[in-house]
């Protein structure tokens, strides 16, 4: 298939560039650009994740969304299980993030003052047994400084500042790998652990990246473009993994 990569195509590839490498462990992408990618993965260049339905199974299909009565179920996976997954740090999960900052704490929770937020959001959910538990990558369709900040009202999602204090064996399987943004793709692979620019979607300068982000980004010297999809990875996304477009309702040009 031949044709233009959208912005939402690319952030796709992104997503599912997070899980190049991981092998035989529970895949769990949460919302619409995750999942899209994290199918992508399986079907292109990682076959051995196991993808879970968000319920109580791990399943094999490459459509994203709306499975139905054509769900291929490979495994049941009930909380009982999973939690032994989720212990063994045998699972990447990638969430949302309504904001993260530059060692990648989270917040799900609140905005502004715990005791009298401003606006009160999902609340903690499972982000401090994720990200102490297995490796944890954010999805972050709207960047912004607002967002990707300075310092987070509420810490759901455990940085690597505060894993540190923890201690190399309770924090032995803490591991923020990638935040994906609209713009960009971020990492913390830098000595200090703090968050630096891995790369720019196409049509998106680091200028603009910098602009968006809340404190001082590392920014190596040649910042790379983040890959287009392949032709095969277009087809799979058009045809098979999301082809009413789910994507693109949430990242626009």
């Amino acid at each position: 298939m031949s044709a233009i990569p959208t912005r939402a195509d690319v952030c796709a590839v992104a997503v599912a560039e997070c899980f190049r490498g991981d092998g035989e462990i529970v895949a769990n992408p949460i919302g619409t650009i995750p999942m899209v990618g994290g199918r992508l993965a399986r079907a292109s260049f990682e076959p051995d994740l196991l993808m879970t339905d968000s319920e109580a199974t791990l399943i094999a299909n490459d459509e994203a969304f709306d499975w139905g009565d054509n769900k291929l179920v490979e495994f049941c996976n009930p909380y009982r299980s999973m939690f032994d997954i989720v212990w063994s740090g045998k699972r990447h999960v990638m969430m949302g993030a309504t904001q993260v900052d530059q060692y990648g704490n989270q917040n799900i929770a609140a905005i502004g003052p715990y005791t009298k937020p401003k606006v009160q959001l999902l609340g903690y959910r499972g982000a401090p047994g994720n990200t102490i538990n297995n490796t944890t990558s954010y999805w972050v369709p709207n960047h912004s400084p607002q967002v990707v900040c300075a310092r987070v009202d509420t810490v759901c999602g455990i940085g690597y500042d505060r894993a540190a204090k923890l201690g190399s064996e309770a924090a032995r399987f803490h591991e923020i790998r990638r935040v994906v943004t609209n713009l960009c793709v971020l990492d913390f692979e830098t000595p200090d652990q703090r968050m630096r620019l891995r790369s720019t979607h196409p049509g998106v300068s680091a200028d603009d990246v910098v602009a968006a982000t809340g404190f001082e980004l590392v920014i190596p010297d040649d910042v790379p473009e983040t890959r287009s999809p392949t032709d095969d990875e277009l087809r799979l996304l058009y045809e098979v993994i999301d082809p009413t477009d789910e994507r693109g309702r949430e990242v626009g040009e």
